[in-house]
């Protein structure tokens, strides 16, 4: 059931839940985004030229160096400016309004970041018993790197909240009662965008599952708090752990301090491991269902 909190932070898209505005601000969205992509890709031609911008848009793709996994971070601005705009132009509200209350939106960021460091560095360290990560980048070069990194994820992670527990989630709940609709529903299509056959293989599911799970986790954190802040920090720190300390080997490793020494695609073992982050996860979200005020 919706809390009062939740019931607040919906109230601004009830002024305007009609259906199809929420599609055609999606449609505005994926254009903004794809636009700002596409102007990206053109400054990269611009100056650089067709042949080495066609590496670069390869590189973008695939995360592998550091310039191209910050530069791909930036893409997520374009991400973060579609659900703001569609807020403003077919909704009649601001921007703000997707967030939910400034200060309960920090505090619940921190709590939550927080609370994934307390859960996941035992994780860590029991993964570091059983296998020898390999060195990524030099530390030095790292941590020169890392006020830039981490405000990267800090756009891509809010981007993509933005859309999926800000925007969609607010929209579908002040249209529709079941949470089947206005939970599960933007939960099931965060899941499928991070469906990747060509890093994944035969575990492209399995990965599509386990963001589901986090889809779900984090679409109930808001739906108890009334704000991005929790679903936000959350997929922070999760991001940070699996972008910046040790990336599975294949996927965005370009500004990893550390990689691990199997590829995502890998079979039973990668399998056994998804199931212990999202068991990680879970822990998490108990651990903040207890602690974040309602």
């Amino acid at each position: 059931m919706p809390s009062n909190l939740f019931r607040r932070y919906v109230a601004p898209a009830t002024a305007r839940p009609q259906v199809w505005r929420l599609i055609l601000g999606l449609v505005l969205s994926l254009a903004v985004y794809a636009g700002w992509v596409a102007l990206i890709l053109a400054t990269m031609v611009a100056v650089s030229g067709v042949d080495s911008a066609t590496a670069w848009a390869r590189a973008l793709a695939e995360g592998a160096t550091p310039t191209a996994t910050l530069v791909l971070f930036i893409s997520f601005l374009g991400m973060a400016a579609g659900p703001m705009l569609a807020a403003r132009l077919l909704h009649g509200r601001g921007p703000a309004t997707l967030f939910g209350p400034r200060v309960r939106v920090l505090r619940d960021f921190v709590v939550a970041a927080l609370a994934v460091a307390a859960i996941y560095a035992p994780g860590l360290v029991i993964w570091s018993l059983i296998y020898d990560a390999v060195p990524n980048l030099d530390l030095w070069l790292w941590l020169a790197y890392l006020p830039a990194a981490l405000l990267g994820i800090l756009i891509q992670t809010g981007a993509e909240e933005l859309v999926f527990r800000g925007y969609m989630t607010q929209q579908l709940a002040a249209r529709f009662r079941s949470p089947l609709i206005w939970l599960a529903g933007p939960a099931v299509l965060f899941g499928l965008v991070h469906y990747n056959p060509a890093t994944a293989g035969d575990n492209a599911w399995l990965l599509v599952g386990s963001a589901t799970v986090f889809g779900l986790v984090a679409a109930d954190l808001t739906r108890v708090t009334g704000s991005l802040g929790a679903a936000w920090g959350f997929h922070f720190a999760n991001n940070l752990v699996a972008i910046l300390i040790l990336a599975t080997a294949g996927t965005i490793e370009g500004l990893s301090l550390y990689l691990t020494p199997y590829p995502a695609e890998a079979g039973g073992m990668v399998r056994a491991l998804m199931g212990g982050d999202i068991l990680l996860m879970l822990l998490v979200w108990a651990l903040l269902r207890r602690l974040l005020p309602r």
